[in-house]
C-alpha cells in the first residue's frame, strides 16, 4: 500500500507501512546507516502525520516482516487476542496516543489490553509521542513477576547486581557481590556476564552465587548470562540454575544469529521450570535486547530498528520472563549516536515493553566511543525512574571492567530512592532490614566492621 502526504508544498510518498514507520521515527544513526531514515525534517513530519491517521487495525493485515518467512511474525499474529484488542480496535494511531494519555487508560485497563496489542502498534504510537508522553503512559503500565521475590510492584525499582570480572575470578566477583548487597542492590537478580563459555566455569559461578544466597537466605535469584543451550546443559548436569538467560531480537534471522529459535527458548523455559527453584513464582526467563541488533546481523528486512526492538518484546512476553532488559546504549554509536538518541531510545523501549506486557528494565549505558557521558545517563535514569522502570543495573563504580562500557552504579540507585522514594522488592527490603543493612526508614545503616556479610569469603 502507498501512503502519501503533502507538507509545506511538497508531496511525500511512502512505499508501504515499513517505509512509513521508518520515515516517522525520530532520527537515529542506525536507521541512517540502513538507508531507512527520513532525509529531511519535512519528510519526517509528513510520515508522522500519515502514521497518526493510520488505523491500528492496519497492523493486523499488513505485516512488516513477511509471515511466511518469519516465525516472530507468526508468533505475533497467531497469538493476537482479538477480544483484548476490541476496546481500541476502531482507533487510529493518533487516537490511540490520545487514549493512552487519558484517564481512561488506567493500569488495570492497560493490563487487559496488552495481549491485544502487537509490537508494531506499540512502536507506531511511540513514534508520534513526545518524551513526556512516553513517560506518562509507561508510568501507568504495571506488571508483576515473581521467582524468590516480587518484581514490578508500584513504587518499587529493583536493581540487577552485576559483579562481572574479566577473568571470572571468584574472589573479585564475591567482593563485588558483597559491595552491592551492602548498598542494598541485588533484588532483581545477581547476574554475571561470564568471560568464559566453559561449562565447568559457568557451573562454578552458579554455585558461587547460590552458596551466598543460601548461606544468608537472600530472597533473590542468580543468573549466569550464558547461551540458553549452556543453561539447558547445566540444568541436566544438576547445576543450581535459577534464571535462564538469552539475548533475543525481533526477527527470526536475527535470532538465528544468536543461535536461537522460538522452540529452543521454549526448551529453556521448560528446563528452568523443571528445577522448581522459585519459592513464590516460576518466572524463570531473563532476556536482553537492544536497538540495532537485527541490522548488525543483516536481518532487519528493511524495517527500522525501534520497531524491530518492540518485536523483541513480543517474543519475550510469550515466555513469561521475570526480567527483560534493554541494553540501550551498549551496541554503540553506529546505531545510537549520542546522548540524545540514547535517551529517546531508552524511553521508547521502556514504554513499548511495558505497554506490551513485558517486565522492562533498562541498562542505562553507553560505550566510550559514543557522543555521550554520565550526565546523559543521569538524565535517562531520572526519566526512566519517573516512568516506573522495573529495574536498572548496579555496577561497581558504574564501570564494567569485563564488558568495557559505562552503566549505572550502586550509588545511582540510592540517588533514585532518595529522590523519588522508590523502594526495593518487598521481600528483599525486609531482608536488608533484618540484616541491619538498612534502618527503619529504609535508608542504608552505618556498616560495622563485624557485619556478617563483610566477613563472607568466596
Amino acid at each position: 500500500m502507498i501512503y502519501a502526504r503533502a507538507v509545506a508544498g511538497t508531496r511525500f510518498v511512502f512505499d508501504g507501512l515499513a517505509d512509513l514507520m521508518a520515515k516517522a521515527s525520530p532520527l537515529r544513526s542506525g536507521d541512517v546507516l540502513a538507508g531507512l531514515a527520513a532525509t529531511s525534517a519535512q519528510q519526517n513530519i509528513a510520515a508522522r502525520m500519515v502514521l497518526a491517521d493510520t488505523p491500528l487495525s492496519t497492523f493486523l493485515s499488513e505485516a512488516l516482516v513477511p509471515y511466511e518467512r518469519d516465525e516472530v511474525t507468526r508468533l505475533i499474529l497467531d497469538t493476537h487476542d482479538a477480544a483484548a484488542f476490541a476496546p481500541v480496535a476502531g482507533l487510529t494511531v493518533g487516537g490511540f496516543r490520545d487514549w493512552l494519555l487519558s484517564e481512561a487508560a488506567t493500569p488495570a485497563v492497560l493490563a487487559r489490553l496488552a495481549p491485544g496489542l502487537t509490537p508494531e502498534m506499540a512502536a507506531a504510537v511511540s513514534k508520534i509521542m513526545r518524551n513526556q508522553d512516553l513517560i506518562l503512559a509507561a508510568s501507568k503500565c504495571q506488571l508483576t513477576t515473581r521467582f524468590r521475590n516480587t518484581i514490578g510492584l508500584p513504587g518499587t525499582m529493583a536493581v540487577r547486581l552485576q559483579p562481572n570480572h574479566p577473568t571470572d575470578d571468584p574472589a573479585g566477583i564475591t567482593a563485588s557481590m558483597l559491595d552491592g548487597l551492602m548498598y542494598g542492590c541485588g533484588d532483581a537478580v545477581i547476574g554475571i556476564n561470564p568471560a568464559s563459555d566453559n561449562l565447568s566455569i559457568l557451573g562454578d559461578l552458579m554455585r558461587l552465587m547460590d552458596d551466598l544466597i543460601q548461606r544468608f537466605e537472600i530472597p533473590t535469584q542468580s543468573c549466569v548470562l550464558t547461551h540458553v543451550t549452556s543453561a539447558i546443559e547445566l540444568v541436566e548436569r544438576g547445576a543450581p540454575v535459577d534464571l535462564v538467560f538469552q539475548s533475543i531480537a525481533g526477527t527470526q534471522a536475527a535470532n538465528a544469529s544468536f543461535g536461537v529459535t522460538l522452540s529452543l527458548l521454549q526448551e529453556g523455559l521448560d528446563a528452568g521450570r523443571s528445577l522448581k527453584r522459585g519459592t513464590i513464582g516460576d518466572n524463570v526467563m531473563y532476556f536482553e535486547t537492544g536497538q540495532g541488533s537485527a541490522l548488525s546481523a543483516g536481518a532487519h528486512h528493511g524495517v527500522d530498528q525501534q520497531t524491530l526492538e518492540a518485536r523483541a518484546y513480543g517474543v519475550a512476553r510469550a515466555f513469561e520472563p521475570l526480567l527483560v532488559n534493554s541494553v540501550v546504549g551498549f551496541i554503540g554509536p553506529e546505531y545510537l549516536y549520542d546522548g540524545k538518541q540514547i535517551i529517546r531510545a531508552g524511553l521508547e523501549d521502556h514504554f513499548c515493553g511495558k505497554l506490551l506486557g513485558a517486565p522492562l528494565g533498562v541498562d542505562v549505558c553507553y560505550t566510550n566511543h559514543a557522543e555521550a557521558d554520565q550526565d546523559d545517563m543521569d538524565t535517562l535514569l531520572t526519566l526512566l525512574a519517573t516512568a516506573g522502570v522495573t529495574f536498572i543495573m548496579g555496577v561497581p563504580g558504574a564501570d564494567d571492567v569485563m564488558l568495557n562500557y559505562q552503566s549505572t552504579s550502586f550509588h545511582d540507585a540510592l540517588y533514585v530512592r532518595e529522590l523519588l522514594g522508590k523502594t526495593r522488592a518487598p521481600e528483599f527490603e525486609a531482608w536488608l532490614a533484618r540484616l541491619r543493612i538498612t534502618g527503619p526508614d529504609g535508608r542504608l545503616a552505618p556498616a560495622s566492621a563485624g557485619h556478617p556479610l563483610l566477613t563472607a569469603r568466596a
